[in-house]
């Protein structure tokens, strides 16, 4: 049984949208890949239509179109994985353990590495919260998103019937030398005899600041932790290896990769997942039932990934996947980065003679950084100023705290916040409010999406909303009622 069926389809449809979708932009402004989106228009409540700027992607990013013509290619074969004798269950399940390969190629896994499929970065980090083994220690920075933040507490630890993991979590840094020397110090100060794991950003969601995940590496191995890189914003954006950053684990998300079809992975060593409890139980994670004696059943789990891909595999979200990942690797991650260096020096240069915008930095305006920036503007808070670029410009961004409330309140907690006329996120008791504005971008962005953006930004600081706002259920919305 060979792939080869969808593969020539895939190349098929793949050459026919080819023919017929023009390029974003003049040659030198258009996207590295095409997604899907890119012509669609939305309208304006000041009147007319506009081609829609998705400047989110830290979010969730648009699908390429080669993603969207290898799906649409592989639909009509879809079949049941892993348990079914005809052709099309045969043929999806080559490809379901094809995508492996090509993920576990991708992310440069080592031999013995696992490649598990997932629903999300978060749904992995609480995978592998679950096979923490008994009363180990987990270190992690005040500066990650919630979905790294938060899986490794009591509850949770509870819930899953094990010993509590002890978690440290760690101020947040203000350069990546300082946050090597606090994960030094306090891997130093840990009782050297139980497990330990460091749970670490590859590039922030707030900041878009690259994270010293070598050093930080070598720092845990130094002192016998292990290490899961949280890249859910670096894999888009910069190559991941396993081998070359000597990370145990890496976790990412189909959706941030181009790839919006419902997977995630979670991919290194293979010894506390062999070990662990299934994360779900149910079929393909088991091996064998039978029933005892006594009315009870005995079990026997797969050692492999399967063991903690219990239910019917998400084989078109994997699919999806690898394709994304074929797609970075043949555009190479060095026209990528080439492309959105220059989409964040259009908007740092735009913007610079505008001092209302201030960005959000924890290494310093000049550190490296994937396409992801936040700010805050004098005068607005976040929702009434990102509702102003979606009603009146047609430019999608996003605003508030962007699952990241202790890093927001690091970045925000001494700076004034001056309210402008429509509604944002509630403060805590006795704080002011931290929201602020975020604009991302990846390989689909054209160069007139950011170059719209930042005259927009400095024709809402000049001149103000030419639109009313009112609060509607804590956003901002334009005002129709008039």
């Amino acid at each position: 049984m060979s792939v080869s069926t969808v593969a020539a389809a895939a190349a098929a449809a793949t050459a026919t949208v080819a023919t017929v979708i023009p390029a974003d932009d003049g040659p030198s402004g258009r996207a590295p890949l095409p997604v899907l989106g890119r012509d669609v228009t939305v309208p304006l409540v000041t009147g007319g239509e506009v081609t829609y700027a998705a400047l989110d992607y830290a979010a969730s990013a648009p699908a390429l179109q080669r993603v969207w013509d290898d799906v649409a290619a592989y639909a009509p074969y879809y079949g049941s994985v892993h348990r079914g004798a005809g052709y099309l269950s045969q043929l999806s399940t080559e490809l379901f353990e094809n995508a492996r390969r090509t993920v576990a190629e991708f992310l440069d896994c080592r031999d013995g590495d696992q490649v598990v499929f997932t629903r999300s970065t978060t749904d992995s980090l609480n995978l592998l919260a679950a096979a923490l083994p008994d009363d180990c220690q987990v270190f992690v920075f005040e500066t990650e998103h919630h979905a790294a933040l938060l899986p490794w507490g009591s509850p949770r630890a509870a819930r899953r019937g094990g010993s509590d993991a002890r978690v440290t979590f760690l101020d947040a840094p203000d350069s990546p030398e300082q946050a090597v020397r606090a994960l030094e110090h306090a891997l130093a100060a840990r009782d050297p005899h139980g497990p330990a794991l460091v749970c670490v950003t590859g590039a922030s969601n707030v900041t878009g600041e690259l994270w010293p995940v070598r050093e930080l590496a070598a720092t845990a191995h130094a002192h016998g932790a292990r290490i899961v890189l949280d890249a859910a914003q670096l894999a888009p954006h910069h190559a991941v290896s396993l081998r070359d950053l000597d990370v145990d684990w890496v976790a990412f998300s189909g959706h941030k990769l181009y790839a919006p079809f419902g997977a995630g992975v979670l991919a290194g060593r293979a010894d506390w997942l062999r070990e662990a409890e299934p994360y779900l139980a149910g079929g393909g994670a088991s091996r064998k039932v039978t029933r005892r004696e006594d009315g009870g059943v005995d079990v026997q789990w797969h050692d492999g990934a399967a063991r903690h891909e219990a239910g019917s595999p998400n084989v078109i979200g994997a699919h999806a996947v690898a394709s994304a990942c074929k797609a970075l690797a043949e555009t190479g991650f060095g026209t990528l980065a080439a492309h959105e260096e220059r989409l964040i020096r259009t908007v740092r240069d735009g913007l610079a003679d505008v001092p209302e915008v201030r960005f959000l930095s924890l290494f310093g305006d000049d550190a490296p950084r994937v396409g992801v920036l936040s700010f805050v503007v004098d005068g607005w808070n976040s929702s009434h100023f990102a509702a102003a670029l979606s009603a009146e410009y047609g430019i999608g961004v996003r605003d508030g705290l962007f699952c990241a409330h202790p890093l927001l309140r690091a970045l925000r907690g001494g700076d004034p916040h001056h309210q402008g006329e429509c509604g944002a996120p509630e403060a805590a008791p006795g704080e002011t409010s931290l929201d602020a504005v975020r604009v991302s971008f990846g390989a689909g962005t054209p160069d007139e999406h950011v170059e719209r953006f930042v005259r927009a930004v400095r024709e809402l600081v000049r001149g103000g909303a030419r639109w009313s706002y009112r609060t509607v259920d804590g956003r901002c919305v334009p005002d129709t009622s008039a």
